[in-house]
């Protein structure tokens, strides 16, 4: 398989895991969907997440594996990952799949927000195959049963992206627009530091509050500066950031754990597998030293990053986030 010939392939492959999310939220009650499957090391497996599982290895024996030889990344597999065709040397490989079947799984399972199915495919490269190395993406909306509407993006490297949405009642299709914000400031709009576990938000709220300081000035009685967006997904965030909607994500949760707690559950490189798309929709993507973001493809990585939705707003937010986080690294 060529690369170009993954976004048919992952397209129906999304649309599946779509479909049957869709139809076990309608048919299913919320205790039911919420009831916890089994713990990982890197998260907890709700009863929501194994309608997807089940349908990934399966679908990539039965639709990929004989065109092309790959190493399927994701939660719930043995080790996090498969070689396939079964018994292929993993060095033998031509691509690695790293695959989120439900990010947001929390809000979806209790119907408050919409979940992504996330995937990004690169070139094998041995185990220090990272997220840099990646040339496709795509990610699908799994929207609340209420929703109707269904948003997929895509990207190549070095061809920008494009995106489609999905009528459910008419099961018609059609191109979107998406762009990021052009607005020169966080003022007014939507900015946010990811703080929505415990064991970061003291952390993670004391860093937002002197970059908003240090960036709009102090706060004034009656006004509000800014706003906060705490969305239980990482491709929900980067489509946030795509959209317009938002302005500024930082999700630093790896840095926000107290020196002395054990880290919580943190974003993981199948979480951001598909933040190509971002940058290819001209977003600005980092790491938390305001480099390239490149963990290597794997479940097991906690990754921290930030979003800008233009050169502006990083202008504007990243050297006060800079300066609040390597003050933090240091006391570690």
């Amino acid at each position: 398989m060529k690369i170009d010939d993954f976004l048919p392939v992952l397209k129906r492959l999304h649309e599946g895991i779509r479909d049957a999310v869709i139809e076990a939220c309608e048919g299913r009650a919320i205790e039911s969907l919420s009831s916890v499957a089994r713990e990982e090391d890197g998260d907890t497996i709700y009863a929501v997440d194994q309608v997807s599982e089940e349908l990934i290895v399966e679908f990539f024996e039965n639709e990929i594996a004989d065109r092309t030889t790959v190493i399927l990344i994701a939660e719930g597999l043995e080790t996090g990952k498969v070689v396939l065709p079964r018994g292929m040397d993993e060095e033998h490989a031509e691509w690695r799949v790293i695959v989120d079947p439900i990010d947001g799984t929390r809000g979806l399972m209790f119907q408050k927000r919409s979940a992504w199915i996330l995937t990004g495919v690169a070139p094998n490269r041995g185990m220090e195959t990272g997220l840099a190395d990646i040339e496709f993406a795509i990610q699908t909306e799994i929207p609340l049963v209420k929703q109707h509407l269904s948003d997929t993006l895509w990207a190549f490297r070095g061809r920008g992206f494009s995106a489609e949405r999905y009528d459910r009642t008419t099961h018609a299709t059609r191109p979107i627009t998406l762009r990021p914000s052009k607005d020169p400031s966080i003022a007014h709009g939507f900015a946010t530091i990811s703080r929505f576990i415990p064991g970061t938000g003291t952390a993670a709220a004391e860093i937002y509050e002197a970059v908003i300081r240090s960036a709009l000035g102090e706060v004034q009685r009656g006004k509000a500066q800014c706003f906060e967006d705490q969305y239980i997904s990482t491709g929900g965030q980067l489509y946030e950031l795509i959209a317009g909607h938002d302005r500024f994500i930082a999700d630093l949760r790896p840095i926000c754990a107290a020196a002395d707690s054990n880290l919580g559950l943190c974003c993981h490189p199948y979480d951001l597998c598909t933040e190509l798309i971002a940058r290819e929709a001209g977003v600005i993507v980092t790491d938390e030293r305001s480099d390239g973001l490149n963990p290597k493809l794997g479940v097991e990585p906690d990754v921290a990053w930030a979003g800008y939705a233009n050169e502006a707003i990083r202008d504007q937010v990243e050297p006060h986030l800079r300066r609040e986080i390597f003050a933090r690294l240091g006391r570690k």
